[in-house]
């Protein structure tokens, strides 16, 4: 082979390699980068991790980047400041801020859950549990004025008790500290999210006896938000977002708790599997999710019904105001065709 000749397959192979290096990093940079928020990290959730974990949302040109408010107010508040792009969190909080006066208040475009994420555990098994039983025992809740709190009150007065005079109730754990702190001995029942509960419970501490999304009814409880300002500048953006939450969520509709435990296991990594599983199987036996991801109306009704009876609220907002349901539609309708 003579240097010209060698010069010449020396430079194919060159450009080959930049080729194929290129590429990718071609790909990569014509992704949006899209900063998400979620307000706690649950198999309630399971929709938008399979999106994410399997190039949902890649294959709508988004790189999420995703982060844990620990909090609807802290998801909020990083959503007015600017610090994210979407947040995902209970519509109270939007509420909350629509009703101080806020300018560009949030709204919200995407409801993921048909109703709360929470269940009930009791330290001591039972076969036969009445929602009764928590008078003058101590129950481990949540942040007050938040919805998994107000819930868990809404019920609790449905059944002819006063949650803060029949009962002890601890308000004042952070919420991802309290079911170390159930396990340690804290209380006689504490409501929580999956996976949590199933965990201490293979651990040998309490028994989950209910379900707070069951017997709490439909409730508009948790929702993709942005600022009505960037909803009015990034319409077709957003319906692009819906339409990688839809696929989310009938994937995880079509597959067994196995296969969705299987996919969402890396951002549970201190899980085990067959708690993942057990977890998933119950979420997804009570239809916890909204398939359409169309806020619902009679869900926004009822939560301000709750927020009410909580004493957190004094006057509605009208749904048309805080919920946008037109994105959703639209990634509905395209997603279909």
């Amino acid at each position: 082979m003579t240097n010209v000749t060698r010069r010449i397959v020396l430079s194919l192979i060159l450009a080959l390699v930049f080729v194929l290096t290129a590429a990718p990093l071609a790909g990569a940079q014509n992704l949006e980068r899209l900063r998400l928020s979620e307000v706690v990290r649950s198999l309630f959730y399971a929709p938008q991790y399979v999106a994410l974990e399997l190039g949902f949302f890649r294959d709508e040109g988004f790189d999420i980047e995703l982060s844990t408010a620990f909090g609807a107010d802290k998801g909020a508040a990083a959503l007015i400041s600017g610090s994210v792009d979407i947040g995902f969190f209970g519509p109270e909080a939007a509420v909350y801020i629509y009703l101080q006066g806020a300018r560009d208040y949030l709204v919200a475009f995407a409801q993921l859950t048909a109703m709360d994420g929470s269940f009930l555990m009791a330290r001591e098994p039972t076969d036969n549990f009445q929602w009764t039983d928590l008078k003058g025992k101590v129950v481990v809740g949540a942040r007050p004025g938040g919805v998994p709190q107000m819930m868990l009150e809404w019920i609790i007065r449905q059944h002819g008790m006063d949650p803060y005079e029949d009962m002890t109730m601890i308000t004042n754990l952070a919420f991802e500290a309290a079911p170390g702190a159930f396990h340690a001995g804290l209380g006689d029942y504490i409501a929580q999210f999956e996976p949590s509960l199933s965990q201490i419970q293979k651990q040998g501490v309490g028994q989950v006896v209910a379900s707070l999304g069951v017997d709490g009814g439909p409730i508009a409880y948790t929702a993709y938000h942005v600022r009505k300002s960037y909803l009015e500048r990034n319409p077709d953006l957003l319906v692009r977002f819906t339409r990688a939450l839809l696929r989310g969520v009938e994937w995880v509709e079509t597959h067994s708790p196995e296969e969705v435990a299987e996919v969402v296991r890396p951002f549970f990594p201190d899980i085990d599997f067959d708690v993942l599983v057990s977890s998933l199987a119950r979420y997804m036996e009570q239809g916890s999710w909204n398939p359409t991801l169309i806020p619902s109306e009679e869900g926004f009704a009822n939560l301000q019904k709750v927020m009410m009876a909580a004493g957190h609220l004094s006057e509605t907002v009208p749904f048309e105001v805080l919920m946008e349901t037109e994105i959703a539609r639209q990634a509905l309708e395209s997603y279909q065709k």
